[in-house]
């Protein structure tokens, strides 16, 4: 383990540990993303799995500044001088844009650049493969799972129906990836 990711764990560890399940999906994610790393290049693996491990760290207590735990994740991750891209990747992952859209954050998410790669991609199917306890599940269901918990009139619940096909198209590619570079695990059918 890099020590960027091994520092990564450790503070994803200190900050989302106390949010309960949180920290069993943060853990599960970070462990997806690892899998996934055969389908990005092998200097940017250990940036998708600190991603992975970081990606909440918004919601810790300690850090809600806008309530909108990508921003507040990335500000805060930024100010600890971590690089650039891991900053970037958290403030935009698993569609993020979409919620600042409803959240009228755009502006304040334009400070992080929009990566659109493989990277963000395989981040984006590690978060929204795994469900909010740390479960594997298909994409369909993890959808579904979040419309469930936030009303129609909720900005979460208008990003993730404005956001569902690119996020999809994300995960597409990833497996597409994943058939190319093959190995026991991840690799099974989309449902």
């Amino acid at each position: 383990m890099t020590d960027l990711v091994r520092h990564s764990a450790e503070l994803a560890e200190r900050l989302v540990r106390p949010l309960g399940r949180r920290w069993a999906h943060v853990q599960a994610v970070a462990r997806v993303a690892t899998s996934l790393t055969r389908v990005v290049s092998a200097q940017d693996g250990p940036i998708l799995v600190s991603a992975a491990w970081l990606h909440d760290v918004g919601y810790a207590a300690e850090l809600v500044d806008t309530g909108f735990h990508p921003l507040d994740g990335a500000r805060y991750l930024r100010a600890e001088g971590y690089p650039s891209r891991i900053v970037n990747l958290v403030a935009h992952h698993s569609g993020a844009r979409f919620e600042a859209a409803e959240r009228d954050l755009e502006l304040q998410l334009a400070e992080f650049e929009f990566e659109n790669s493989p990277v963000m991609d395989a981040l984006i199917t590690a978060d929204l493969t795994t469900g909010p306890s740390g479960e594997t599940m298909s994409y369909q269901d993890r959808i579904a799972e979040i419309l469930r918990r936030y009303p129609p009139e909720d900005p979460v619940h208008r990003a993730w129906v404005r956001g569902a096909g690119p996020l999809e198209g994300s995960i597409r590619r990833t497996r597409t990836r994943l058939r190319r570079h093959p190995m026991n695990g991840f690799d099974r059918p989309a449902r």
